[in-house]
């Protein structure tokens, strides 16, 4: 097989303290399908970076790229494997303005676990729907404020737009791995390599649900998890109650009973348990003034997130605040 004949081209490039499993989904799949062959493989893939100094993932791990960034229009797909944390720092302007030519050049781009940060803040995602951990939420709104938050997606492990694709990362970097190899490949050749890795060829996870929040028992209903997820996502403007329930393709009165049932509450109650919870976290993460605080968490101002806030916690914001920096110090 000569160069022609490669069916797909890829490019990982790995962001420090990446996840090894994340990387390794794609590697072990694209080895296999190599394996599978008498000749060079289908698929030519690379680790590529900006220097050649091994990458360290976040397991200790070290990965050593096998070539230099170069020419992204070599790659028919750019992948960006990050790891399970908040990056600690940013990329840096060579890979920043690497990945925007990728992107003007109309490769596709993945981001896998905080590889999205990455892609965000190269500035490829504009107009895309981007997938994101429901726990790092709200860091990643605070961060990127250009992207509007009802085309950030928090209730699905992963997200198809277009020539961007976004991941969380965990068992679903397979099912990514795997929807686009079969883009381009044969099917037999797919499923031989998933059944060499005892990997349920049909068994796609597309309609997972990310984990829910705290609070949601793990294994209560798919709606009542997607819910909660929405709610988390849209705290300072939550859906009207026949909104969400339309959304999850329920009734509101099937979607109260679900709530009621599986967490001994309604939908406005928890909603409004979100909202303190998420205040309390800005308050003693974030240095943004009470009254803007009270707004981004849907309270009518910070008189209003006041009154409830003393009733749940027995003080006042500002020395809720006060108690937490007292407590770092």
């Amino acid at each position: 097989m000569n160069k022609n004949d490669i069916s797909v081209r890829l490019g990982f490039v790995l962001l420090p303290q990446f996840a090894m499993g994340a990387f390794a989904a794609f590697a072990d799949l694209l080895g296999l399908l190599d394996a599978q062959t008498d000749t060079a493989g289908p698929c030519a893939w690379e680790v590529v970076a900006d220097t050649l100094i091994p990458v360290r993932s976040a397991s200790g791990i070290q990965v050593v790229p096998t070539d230099l960034l170069g020419d992204p229009l070599r790659f028919d797909y750019v992948v960006v494997v990050g790891g399970p944390l908040l990056p600690a720092a940013d990329a840096g302007p060579a890979l920043l303005a690497w990945l925007r030519q990728a992107a003007r050049g109309g490769r596709h781009l993945a981001g896998l676990c905080n590889g999205v940060h990455t892609l965000a803040r190269a500035g490829v995602l504009s107009g895309h729907r981007v997938c994101v951990g429901g726990d790092q939420y709200r860091d990643f709104v605070d961060r990127f404020p250009a992207i509007p938050p009802e085309r950030i997606v928090i209730d699905r492990p992963a997200v198809f737009d277009r020539r961007r694709i976004t991941c969380v990362g965990g068992a679903v970097v397979t099912d990514v791995a795997v929807r686009i190899l079969r883009r381009h490949l044969p099917e037999a050749d797919v499923r031989r390599a998933l059944r060499c890795l005892q990997i349920d060829a049909d068994g796609a996870r597309g309609g997972q649900i990310q984990p829910p929040p705290p609070g949601v028992p793990a294994d209560s209903p798919p709606a009542l998890r997607r819910a909660a997820l929405v709610i988390e996502q849209y705290a300072g403007q939550i859906p009207s109650l026949d909104e969400l329930a339309g959304r999850l393709g329920l009734s509101a009165r099937q979607l109260q009973r679900l709530f009621r049932q599986h967490l001994n509450t309604t939908p406005q109650a928890y909603a409004r348990r979100v909202r303190l919870r998420q205040a309390a976290w800005m308050l003693r993460h974030t240095d943004k003034a009470i009254a803007a605080i009270a707004s981004d968490c849907g309270f009518a101002d910070a008189a209003h997130m006041g009154r409830v806030f003393r009733a749940e916690h027995g003080m006042a914001p500002g020395a809720w605040r006060r108690a937490g920096a007292e407590n770092t110090v």
